[in-house]
């Protein structure tokens, strides 16, 4: 059991308590309040002048698959443009030190993806930042299926002289892709059980068809333009999806408002290295227009690629170019929460959620000096700051 004392709580659930207590037991939020009382026997942690907010959420991630050397990458399956069969949550080395990294950032969930050598890279899947291996902290999966337009497959292919060299043959790879899943869901329905008639077993293609029945959307890697052919692609065939990275989405704000589809913009990470075309706008101000119009947006770290404290810092950059301070908790909690799938679970402080909270030393994206003191997990104290 654990109690925090005396916070001042942004719940990310429409509340905010100037001097507040959270309860946690079994590792749930059981009591959000003030001047609770402590279960008997409670750990308790006084947080008086300190600021708790839900444990952050980072939609797109690779940490414990991605290193520094080229040849450290176990999120690339890069032998085949689609590889919609892999799964993400296979490469993960908990041991790595990225998850230390992520804890002391206040990071307790973290989607994470293939990379975006592939056209098409496979499944991604939700974990926590603190557990004893990759089953317990793997708390969904999957979460989406990963896609990416753009450079990143064209300058994997192209030098091979493969599929795809272009951006018309990247959006040839996905609609080949998503209509050879649409034959073979007619094939099966065809075959009504019988399993003499049913198609072969295709893995990738069972992906792709949870995809074309909206159980889990198609998570883009996308900027500028290649933004629109996501909507396209989408649109025509029905999907679910997100855009992430999301460079340049000030320039086509009617299209991504009015998306069909949508379940949110996941932006980042700012400090990348400006480049003309893809890279070429990093406009973080555009969170504030797209939050006015209704759109769910999340910000991300790309980890381990940025230090995952960008994710705060990004988030006052965002607050500098107006968003409400409330709002830009929300994106670092609740709004990534839903993104994936997992608001009845995580990204606010309430009752019957999981216990992850962080306590901050002053107001996360207002306050520069502002760091995470305690980062809790499932009701234990994952870490603290020394």
């Amino acid at each position: 059991m654990l109690v925090i004392r005396n916070a001042k709580i942004y719940t990310s659930a429409g509340k905010v308590l100037e001097k507040g207590d959270i309860v946690m037991e079994n590792g749930k939020i059981t009591a959000v309040g003030e001047e609770l009382p402590a279960p008997k026997g409670a750990q308790v942690i006084d947080a008086a002048g300190l600021v708790a907010i839900p444990g952050i959420v980072d939609a797109h991630s690779h940490i414990g698959g991605t290193g520094a050397a080229p040849t450290d990458d176990e999120l690339n399956e890069m032998t085949c443009n689609a590889t919609p069969g892999v799964e993400a949550v296979y490469s993960i080395d908990i041991e790595r030190p990225d998850f230390k990294r992520v804890l002391s950032a206040g990071i307790t969930t973290s989607a994470v993806a293939p990379g975006s050598g592939n056209v098409i890279g496979g499944l991604v899947c939700a974990v926590k930042s603190h557990g004893k291996s990759i089953q317990d902290m793997c708390i969904k999966n999957p979460v989406a299926l990963k896609m990416a337009l753009g450079g990143n497959p064209k300058g994997v292919y192209g030098p091979r002289n493969q599929l795809p060299m272009t951006r018309m043959g990247v959006a040839q790879v996905i609609v080949d892709t998503l209509r050879r899943g649409q034959e073979y869901m007619k094939k099966q329905e065809a075959a009504a059980g019988d399993p003499e008639k049913m198609p072969p077993y295709d893995g990738g293609l069972e992906n792709v068809c949870r995809v074309l029945r909206r159980e889990i959307p198609i998570k883009v890697h996308c900027e500028q333009f290649d933004m629109l052919t996501t909507i396209r692609i989408a649109r025509e065939f029905g999907l679910e999806f997100t855009l992430d990275h999301a460079w340049g989405a000030s320039d086509f704000y009617d299209e991504i408002a009015g998306a069909e589809g949508l379940r949110g913009v996941i932006f980042g990470p700012c400090g990348v290295q400006l480049l003309p075309g893809e890279c070429g706008k990093v406009d973080i101000e555009c969170l504030v227009e797209l939050d006015r119009r209704g759109v769910c947006c999340a910000i991300m770290t790309d980890g381990p690629v940025m230090n995952p404290d960008l994710i705060v810092t990004q988030a006052g950059e965002a607050v500098r170019a107006g968003l409400a301070p409330e709002k830009a908790v929300e994106m670092l909690t609740i709004n990534p929460a839903r993104i994936i799938g997992l608001e009845g679970r995580i990204g606010s402080i309430e009752p019957g959620k999981d216990g992850d909270v962080v306590l901050f030393s002053g107001m996360p994206a207002v306050d520069t000096a502002a760091q995470a003191m305690f980062t809790v997990i499932n009701g234990e104290i994952a870490w603290q700051r020394k």
